[in-house]
């Protein structure tokens, strides 16, 4: 049985599935590394524009997996210790291979995201969520602290910070209702139309020239962690200028709304 599976349900799109719904989708790192391997692939699949993630059944992802971790690869002869920093190394790639594709990632929130779940859909690009979606920080509910994968660093950026403490602090639940109204995700949808929102999201997207995306992408991110606001504007300014002057899709553009008609951007 293969954990993650690669659909491509719409031109340019790939579908993402963690697929272990008897155990929601927990991270057990016969899913993790799998799904790091799959996203390294994706991410060098060129004829794929636009990445949505989701689980399968019931649940998005409902994080560690408490019975049954799996099998940490590469760590014979090591101590407790080595092996547990290993561990969370390879957790944590998982979550920078999503910032590193060059796609766009759009996570299918169609169930419980739940402590690493929930940090796992806050690495995506764009959330959008099913009316049965929930988010909890669940670190703090098991003695433990929430603050994992990036989620501390994440989520008051999403959210703000005062409301990232108190959802991380107390461990609560974030229904789908309130976590629209946060910004936490972009809209909320009936179950039976959450895939081909995202998809019709994901088109949206693809009108759009490829690096003009990808660049963005990458500029959303880097704002995230600029030192300062005049110094990532020179950063903006340069890929801007990448752009404008290494291709002809500003003219591309120009002459396509002359023409009324869709521009082709050839990059």
């Amino acid at each position: 049985m293969s954990f993650v599976l690669v659909e491509k349900p719409r031109p340019q799109i790939a579908l993402v599935t963690l697929n272990r719904p008897e155990r929601m989708n927990a991270m057990a790192f016969d899913v993790m590394v799998p799904l790091r391997e799959t996203l390294e692939a994706v991410a060098a699949d060129n004829e794929v524009r636009v990445v949505v993630l989701t689980g399968a059944g019931h649940g998005f992802c409902s994080g560690a997996d408490l019975q049954h971790a799996g099998r940490v690869p590469g760590v014979e002869g090591l101590t407790k210790t080595s092996v547990a920093r290993r561990s969370m190394e390879l957790l944590n790639n998982v979550m920078l291979t999503l910032r590193r594709m060059h796609q766009p990632v759009i996570s299918a929130i169609n169930g419980a995201a739940i402590g690493g779940g929930f940090c796992l859909a806050v690495g995506t690009d764009i959330r959008i969520a099913s009316e049965d979606a929930y988010f909890r920080a669940a670190g703090i509910n098991n003695g433990l602290t929430s603050a994992e994968l990036g989620i501390s660093y994440l989520l008051p950026r999403a959210i703000g910070a005062t409301r990232a403490y108190e959802i991380m602090l107390t461990g609560r639940d974030v229904d789908a209702t309130e976590a629209e109204r946060i910004g936490l995700v972009t809209r909320v949808v009936p179950a039976d139309k959450l895939l081909e929102s995202c998809y019709d999201t994901a088109e949206q997207i693809i009108r759009w020239s490829r690096v003009g995306t990808e660049l963005t992408k990458r500029m959303l991110w880097s704002g995230l962690e600029a030192g300062s606001f005049e110094s990532h504007m020179q950063h903006e300014g340069t890929a801007q200028l990448y752009v404008r002057l290494t291709t002809e899709n500003f003219d591309e553009a120009i002459r396509a709304r002359k023409d009324r008609r869709p521009p082709v951007f050839e990059d």
